[in-house]
């Protein structure tokens, strides 16, 4: 056992340890004497630390770090902390001098110890030993990520239950509905005693912690229901008593910066969270029902990585013609499916696999979900007279090799987006439309000339979002003849092959699933396609020719990825029946 007032080395860092570190770094790192020579310079001028200097120019990485103080001192490294924390310490340490000092007290149904990511730490770990009575203390270092995870999980799992804060909760509150806001930082830090806030504060830290992408408060005549949207389907999440809905209401709609007065009519806003070091864009949306106003709040993870096509979920062949297509030089890409289907998502990744300093990206959006380095993107703003056409007017003039708009909702966006495909620039968009060859249909519908979309438009992609399997309770089962017959799959066609679907697990909330992925459908226009289009808007005629051609629809990559193990019958038969 390390005590902390037993380590020797001085927190000033003496010129034998800097030494020890570097020939430490120069042994186990596979760095070079003439990197650690240019950080050592850069030490002498500022003081920094020489591994936080080598960390800095990316030389080394954290876990180099840690395992060559771990060999100076005589310290164990892990790289990862058990999830079954005990997280009695939250009574008596605060949040914030944990998260400030980098360090987590760690007690298992086995071990006790104190994860650290700075060795240094004397004073503050000195501190914490005596807070929780500890006479001794092992020491473990660990990357700051997994103990800032560990912090976030201990007090987020110490938040007051939804019963204890809503028996806390009166009907009339005014001064905690109005009270600051703008500097509170995590949420998970609000100390607040005002229930109301908690109630509010318990909502978003949940859906955060469960993924959620959407939260629904929705009145009724003698009750209240909140609900989350996981993987796209909504399951109940409080139920508070009824006379708390006017002060719940209110205080998400100050918190969005809206109109709590004016009850009459729906109202739109915005506010950003910070909820366990997650940057979250929360999209406000109220509308006056018969039993009150009813709230949607739409999440949006912010400090999320965006992801790339190869994490889509498209098959290798499909991904390999989709690639190909987003590299031509000028026409149209439409990205198809209805709201919740990943539409954006799919465009971000592939504006992001295309995006490089001698590409001129410009996107007009509605709203501006990631922000991406290196792209032009506007927002649009109906309130300015800043719609999707006027704005894709201008960008045309901002000389844009790529062009995204977000999505095609009017005759007037079409036309401009199709000139400016047949003036030389790559447009990508949304449509709402079932399938990929229903697009075609929709783009006569708004008046678009046949001519003008067979000349302009490259490739359809449809496509769905299913859940994901949970990989900790998947188990093989027998699927019966019913269940086959609903996908269209005969029994020869099933003989031997594999189905899977979830028990359902703490993992996965007991659904059975966990995470989504894609399916898609994806129409190349040749010259037979456009051959067809100029004669026919009819989508049936136009889908049989490209499954002719090998187009692979929704429901039969459904079922690839239904053999392959990553889905359910039902799932597929839920977003993709035909």
């Amino acid at each position: 056992m390390v005590r902390p007032e037993e380590i020797t080395i001085q927190p000033a860092k003496s010129q034998a340890a800097v030494k020890n570190i570097a020939q430490i770094l120069l042994d186990r790192a596979g760095i070079s004497a003439e990197q650690i020579g240019a950080a050592a310079e850069v030490q002498e001028e500022s003081g920094e630390d020489l591994g936080q200097i080598l960390l800095r120019q990316k030389v080394i990485d954290e876990i180099d770090l840690l395992q060559a103080q771990g060999e100076l001192f005589g310290l164990e490294v892990k790289t990862a902390l058990p999830g079954d924390i005990s997280t009695d310490f939250t009574a008596a340490v605060s949040i914030g001098f944990l998260k400030a000092n980098r360090m987590v007290p760690i007690r298992t149904a086995g071990d006790v110890f104190v994860a650290v990511n700075d060795p240094y730490s004397f004073q503050p770990l000195d501190d914490l030993r005596k807070v929780l009575d500890l006479e001794t203390v092992r020491c473990v270092l660990c990357p700051n990520s997994a103990i800032v995870n560990a912090i976030n999980f201990a007090y987020d799992m110490t938040q007051d239950t939804a019963e204890e804060v809503m028996q806390g909760m009166d009907e009339e509150d005014p001064e905690a509905l109005f009270s600051e806001i703008e500097e509170t930082g995590d949420l998970l830090d609000d100390t607040s005693d005002a229930p109301v806030i908690k109630l509010v504060n318990l909502m978003f830290s949940q859906a955060v912690r469960d993924n959620a992408s959407d939260i629904h408060i929705e009145p009724y005549q003698n009750s209240l229901k909140i609900r989350q949207r996981l993987d796209g389907i909504l399951y109940d999440m409080l139920s508070p008593p009824k006379h708390v809905q006017s002060a719940l209401v209110s205080r998400i709609k100050i918190m969005a910066k809206l109109n709590i007065a004016e009850k009459r009519l729906p109202q739109d806003g915005r506010l950003e969270l910070k909820i366990a070091n997650k940057e979250i864009d929360v999209r406000v949306s109220t509308l006056p029902t018969a039993f009150g106003e009813r709230v949607v709040l739409r999440l949006l993870d912010k400090s999320s990585i965006l992801i790339s096509l190869t994490d889509l979920g498209m098959p290798e062949d499909r991904l390999r013609q989709f690639s190909r297509e987003i590299r031509a030089a000028n026409g149209i890409i439409l990205v198809t499916g209805p709201t919740g289907s990943g539409k954006t998502t799919t465009l971000y990744a592939a504006l992001t696999t295309i995006n490089s300093t001698d590409v001129n990206i410009i996107t007009v959006e509605d709203p501006i979900e990631y922000r991406i380095s290196g792209i032009g993107q506007v927002q649009v703003n109906s309130k300015i007279n800043l719609t999707f056409a006027s704005g894709l007017r201008s960008i045309v003039r901002q000389d844009p090799d790529v062009i995204l708009v977000g999505e095609i909702r009017d005759s007037e966006t079409a036309q401009i987006a199709i000139q400016s495909a047949l003036t030389g620039h790559l447009v990508f968009s949304t449509l709402h439309t079932n399938d990929s060859a229903s697009a075609v249909t929709r783009l006569r519908d708004m008046g678009i000339e046949p001519f003008l979309i067979s000349s302009s438009v490259n490739a359809i992609l449809a496509q769905r979002l299913i859940r994901v399997i949970c990989s900790h309770c998947r188990e093989e089962y027998e699927p019966d003849a019913l269940e086959l017959e609903k996908m269209g799959i005969s029994l020869e066609e099933a003989a031997g092959r594999r189905v899977y679907r979830g028990r359902g697990c703490n993992k996965c909330l007991h659904t059975g699933y966990r995470g989504r992925s894609g399916i898609f459908e994806l129409l190349l226009l040749d010259k037979d396609m456009k051959s067809t289009i100029l004669k026919t808007a009819d989508s049936n005629t136009i889908k049989k020719l490209a499954i002719e051609k090998g187009m692979i629809t929704l429901r039969q990559d459904g079922i690839g990825k239904i053999f392959a193990g990553v889905t359910t019958i039902e799932e597929v038969f839920r977003v993709a029946h035909e």
